[in-house]
């Protein structure tokens, strides 16, 4: 006689859920990120807590630039870009600005695993002026503020845009910016005044929401906004005036029937005076 078979599977430990996920473990031995619950269960947009494990995923020297975010995920710029903000916010992503061994200064982007941590020093050194940075940067390389070899040009920049960056500081004392910044945020400025953006607006714009630490500098991060935030759209041309309308004329009473009606002068309306006109066609005739 055959064993008998059973189809049924087998009963759940002692101890499992009787509601909601139930995880199934796989030791992972190569190819894992570790990340902190505060991150993964961290409140708030999804896009956020996905794009944090994707950088934390990268090894380092990996672009994170905005472009190449959105080369990987579906979402768009506007998104992506709005996730690195609260990232940065949060303390989890700082953008600095480090002088390479060459003399130049560089944007050199950091995230942490934990926010509030200390970079850790690269176990290879400095990289060559050649070689690419161990975190990615984000912004072409500008020469430092003591070379001589570029002179400040912020005589050749829009004034309008260098009065509006100036006036920053007025909103919030912690956007100071050199001469050099200022000339080089100044063509990012002139492009909204240009598109119609009043200086008001522009001003909101660059100092409504900012973080309560910075993480870089306020020129990096007035960049940031400049180079990310959607241009506003232009206030609407006001509509042409009417026309103006003829005075009304007043009421006059009929010689005839005394029935109202308008007219520059006392008479007969329209009907007593076609009544008249066929009484005396009649008559001549």
């Amino acid at each position: 006689m055959a064993d008998s078979q059973f189809n049924a599977p087998p009963r759940a430990g002692a101890g499992a859920p009787t509601s909601g996920v139930i995880h199934v473990r796989t030791r992972l031995t190569a190819d894992f990120t570790v990340i902190s619950n505060a991150l993964a269960q961290r409140r708030g947009s999804a896009v956020t807590i996905g794009v944090a494990v994707y950088i934390l995923s990268l090894p380092s020297g990996s672009i994170v630039s905005i472009s190449a975010l959105c080369a990987h995920f579906t979402e768009g710029e506007i998104l992506i870009s709005r996730a690195l903000r609260e990232l940065e916010a949060a303390g989890y992503l700082e953008r600095r600005r480090e002088r390479t061994p060459s003399g130049q200064i560089r944007t050199r982007t950091y995230f942490y695993d934990v926010p509030g941590g200390t970079p850790m020093p690269d176990p290879d050194g400095p990289p060559e002026p050649a070689a690419p940075s161990p975190v990615p940067a984000e912004e072409a390389p500008v020469p430092a503020p003591d070379d001589p070899a570029e002179p400040a040009v912020l005589a050749d920049a829009d004034p309008e845009a260098v009065a509006v960056l100036a006036s920053l500081r007025r909103v919030d004392a912690r956007l100071v910016l050199s001469e050099r910044e200022a000339a080089r945020l100044a063509p990012a400025v002139t492009a909204w005044l240009t598109a119609g953006v009043a200086p008001t607006r522009i001003t909101a714009l660059l100092t409504t929401g900012l973080p309560d630490r910075f993480l870089a500098r306020p020129a990096g991060i007035l960049a940031f906004r400049l180079r990310e935030t959607p241009l506003p759209l232009p206030p609407r041309a006001p509509l042409p005036p009417l026309p103006d309308r003829p005075a009304a004329l007043p009421f006059q009473t009929c010689d005839g029937c005394e029935r109202a009606f308008r007219a520059p002068e006392p008479g007969r309306c329209r009907d007593c005076r076609s009544h008249l006109v066929g009484d005396l066609l009649r008559a001549a005739g």
